[in-house]
């Protein structure tokens, strides 16, 4: 008998769709194809000067030069505990934090720390793209409860009542949202933090854009608005989206001490510590000022106005307005099946190839979030670029027959 090379385990991963869209428009790039890309999810600023310096100095630090404690440096730990405390108002201690390589890295040990083969995770889609891996790796069971722009993409008590069953353990929460911007009103984070209460639910919540919110939106985390949740909330943040440092792979589960002994654990023999270098420019990062993202959150919010306006423009696309995060999420389900010079594409996974072939633009479809018949385009890209992006995607689409 042939064994299989790959296990069925890691065959079942998909590769990340976001990721994906990105490599290929720079490929195109590189080819001398004037490709314009809306698919990475990450600032394009620079990470601020200050932070930048204190990683230079971590450098000439010996003690940086080895090993550190697994769940992070300590006084990283309990820098991540007081920004807790002043963004958000959750109390927690030091031993609640553990550092990890990123955000994906706090996903993925969140859920394989709370989860057993078969165990259920009520997940709103559209969702994020490593989620349903994340998941997936640890045996649970994603159970969608799905939104649309009706809704503006918010999921309500009825709705994951309705896909509650005994195997439920987790909600995921994640607001705002990545990919589609949304965010909840305090009293709708309070009345889903109520009911996952009621029924003894663990909540995960994903705060990772925590200070990108837009217009009358405030971000309300889950812990603080339902304090009878207690030491059933696991809050997954970093640094990436605030600072604008995607490459340093610096991110942090807070948590139950027992929780993040577990996933410490799992983390000494997954990875050990996070780069010392990328940690202590973390430390600088959220012991200082909110200044840099102050001035990201208004070049951001400019952009959303401008690319929600032009998307409703193009018949056929619906584009609810984002109030959070950085991304728009337009529907395009009313342009499948038409024809584009002689192409009638079925799927939103098919008119963005089409797009990116003759109008060399980047685009992520909504099948990779669980939601086909959407794109995500990402408004953290240069002002003209977004403009002539958006300009070149109207003036193709407006060529449907």
């Amino acid at each position: 008998m042939t064994r299989p090379r790959i296990s069925a385990r890691i065959s079942a991963i998909s590769e990340s769709a976001t990721l994906a869209v990105d490599a290929k428009a720079k490929a195109m790039k590189a080819a001398g194809r004037p490709v314009i890309g809306f698919g990475a999810g990450e600032p394009d600023f620079p990470t601020p000067d200050y932070i930048v310096e204190a990683a230079v100095e971590a450098c000439r630090v010996p003690r940086f030069h080895k090993y550190t404690p697994a769940g992070g440096l300590p006084e990283l730990r309990q820098a991540v505990a007081d920004k807790t405390l002043r963004d958000s108002g959750h109390r927690v201690g030091a031993s609640q934090v553990l550092i990890t390589n990123g955000g994906k890295q706090a996903v993925y040990e969140a859920f394989a720390t709370l989860l057993d083969p078969g165990d259920e995770v009520l997940v709103v889609a559209p969702y994020w793209t490593t989620y349903p891996e994340a998941i997936k790796l640890a045996g649970g069971v994603q159970v969608d409860v799905v939104t649309d722009e009706t809704t503006g993409y918010l999921a309500s008590v009825e709705q994951l009542e309705a896909a509650r069953t005994d195997r439920t353990k987790v909600l995921l929460f994640v607001s705002p949202s990545n990919p589609t911007g949304a965010v909840y009103r305090p009293e709708q984070v309070e009345a889903i933090g109520r009911w996952a209460a009621e029924h003894d639910l663990w909540v995960v919540t994903d705060e990772i854009y925590e200070h990108l919110t837009y217009g009358d939106a405030v971000f309300s985390s889950i812990a603080t608005a339902v304090p009878e949740l207690g030491d059933r909330v696991v809050v997954l943040n970093g640094v990436a989206k605030t600072y604008a440092m995607t490459g340093w792979r610096v991110g942090w589960l807070i948590g139950p001490e027992d929780v993040v002994k577990a996933a410490a654990n799992l983390q000494s023999h997954a990875t050990s510590n996070v780069s010392n270098v990328a940690q202590a420019a973390a430390l600088a990062a959220v012991t200082g000022d909110l200044s840099a993202v102050t001035r990201m959150r208004e070049a951001f919010d400019r952009r959303r106005r401008t690319m929600v306006r032009m998307l409703n423009e193009i018949p056929g696309v619906v584009c609810p307005e984002p109030e959070g995060a950085f991304y728009a999420y337009p529907s395009v389900k009313a342009l499948l099946g038409k024809e584009f010079g002689g192409r009638r594409p079925q799927t939103s996974a098919e008119l963005a190839e089409i797009i990116l072939e003759e109008a060399e633009v980047a685009l992520v479809p909504g099948e990779a979030f669980g939601t086909p018949g959407y794109f995500r385009l990402s408004y953290a890209l240069g002002d003209e670029d977004l403009v002539e992006g958006v300009s070149r995607v109207a003036k193709f689409l407006s060529q449907a027959g």
